[in-house]
């Protein structure tokens, strides 16, 4: 029996959502009153501060009240029958102002916690994709004459001239909309047929990070937590862009934070802010780049240093002389393991015999995307092929894979999980640095150390991810 009696729909109230829309957030409009559009939800959808997040979409105050799943998804599949099995991507075409698509434009990301907006322009279409858990999804499709005015906005509101449209521009926001203020990182880029716009949302919030829920085992969290503990020395984090590096250290800064300490960093962006902790922006542009803050924070009576990354030899060498001198300094490095980053500092002509005395711990991570719960689909082991020379450790009798569903985007996954390699450097292993062999030792995996490997396919075991997004970390 359909539950559609208790609801007294206003026809006209329906056109202020999108069939995407409503059946994404599971709400049915029913009226609209002093210009307040009064909607039912799933009460197993509702949840603190959803009002906010829907009313950004839809540009109008709502009320919300909830009523069981079961009533939602019959009124659903009646006023909005369309998108019952259809769980495709769909273009969402904008038709509004600059001033107020942009507004919304990056509240909405920032809602659906992505880390970068991009404003593209083709030929034959312009369009706004949003990255969200890593990967790019696409948003909104626009007129092609209103490009020139949302770039041009862009671009007065991050104090770049407007004029200029042969050469790249950086620049950056402070984003200020109701109770929510943070940082934008802008990059315009000239193509072929017109300026392309990147903006970075950084997110200046620590509330949320902690050690315990990056995703460390019990095990390599009791190791890094250890190492943490030391007066001095360095903990080097490796790892591409964009795999979670800067979010481990600030999650360390925050446990290490006291009255008693005097912390200070070094960064390019500072994309967090901590009370407590003095923070440094990099100026290449002046010659204030890491090596000389270094060198300018010695006298800053510090007890840890954090300096962005390790990118040369001045800063490598500045990095190994601060720990030499009593400091403890994070930083992170690109190397494709943690035993690589003896390899990459020896390549810097860093000493052995110093490295052996100075680095604390070698941490690599990667950000692996988990399988949307909503959608995620069982299925036998059968169809799994892994790399030519990976060895499973175990049997895998059942895998899950992505599908696709409004909650994750149509992408099949939903969040992102940390894993680690996490080496300690015991008298053992800097006896191995001093002698000059760097490369992978049969003491590492003597001493229980987990590879990032190892780590990703027992999220592929748990049904927790899916072997094609471990797949390029099996093969290393």
């Amino acid at each position: 029996m359909k539950n559609t009696d208790i609801f007294k729909i206003d026809p006209n109230a329906l056109q202020a959502i999108s069939s995407k829309l409503a059946w994404f957030y599971r709400i049915i409009p029913s009226g609209n009153a002093n210009g307040v559009l009064h909607c039912f939800i799933d009460r197993e959808k509702y949840k603190d501060r959803i009002e906010d997040e829907i009313e950004l979409f839809l540009g109008k105050k709502i009320l919300l009240e909830s009523v069981d799943s079961n009533t939602i998804e019959d009124n659903l599949q009646i006023y909005f029958p369309e998108n019952t099995k259809d769980t495709r991507q769909q273009n969402v075409y904008y038709h509004g102002d600059a001033d107020s698509f942009l507004t919304h434009l990056i509240s909405e990301a920032k809602s659906l916690k992505s880390s970068d907006i991009h404003v593209e322009i083709y030929e034959e279409k312009c369009r706004v994709r949003i990255r969200i858990d890593g990967v790019l999804v696409q948003r909104y499709i626009l007129d092609k004459k209103q490009y020139p005015s949302l770039v041009n906005k862009i671009k007065v509101i991050a104090n770049l001239d407007i004029a200029e449209k042969r050469l790249p521009q950086d620049g950056r926001i402070l984003f200020e909309f109701k109770d929510e203020k943070f940082d934008i990182r802008v990059s315009v880029l000239p193509t072929l047929y017109g300026e392309k716009v990147v903006l970075r949302l950084l997110n200046n919030d620590t509330a949320n990070i902690e050690l315990t829920s990056l995703g460390f085992s019990d095990d390599d969290l009791k190791k890094y937590m250890e190492s943490t503990k030391k007066r001095s020395g360095i903990i080097l984090i490796s790892g591409p862009t964009g795999s979670g590096k800067t979010t481990t250290l600030y999650a360390t800064l925050k446990l290490l934070n006291n009255d008693e300490r005097n912390i200070t960093t070094i960064e390019d962006p500072i994309e967090y802010t901590l009370e407590g902790v003095n923070q440094v922006q990099l100026k290449e542009n002046i010659g204030f780049n890491f090596s000389a803050a270094l060198r300018t924070f010695l006298r800053q009576d510090p007890n840890i240093i954090m300096v962005g990354e390790i990118r040369d030899v001045d800063t490598a060498n500045m990095a190994i002389r601060t720990a030499l001198t009593g400091h403890l300094v994070l930083s992170t490095i690109h190397t494709n393991s943690a035993w690589g980053i003896i390899s990459r500092l020896i390549d810097m002509n860093i000493p052995p015999f110093l490295i052996a005395n100075t680095l604390n711990m070698a941490v690599a991570q990667r950000l692996v995307r988990l399988l949307c719960p909503h959608c995620k689909i069982e299925s036998d082991s059968h169809g799994i092929v892994y790399p030519q020379k990976f060895k499973p450790y175990k049997a895998i009798s059942a895998q899950y894979i992505a599908r696709g569903c409004p909650e994750c985007h149509n992408t099949g996954y939903k969040q992102r999980k940390a894993i680690y390699e996490v080496i300690i450097i015991d008298e053992e292993l800097a006896e191995l640095i001093k002698s000059g062999s760097i490369s992978t030792p049969e003491m590492l995996e003597q001493k229980g150390i987990k590879t990032l490997s190892h780590n990703a396919f027992e999220l592929f075991e748990k049904g927790e991810t899916s072997l094609e997004e471990i797949y390029p970390l099996l093969m290393n």
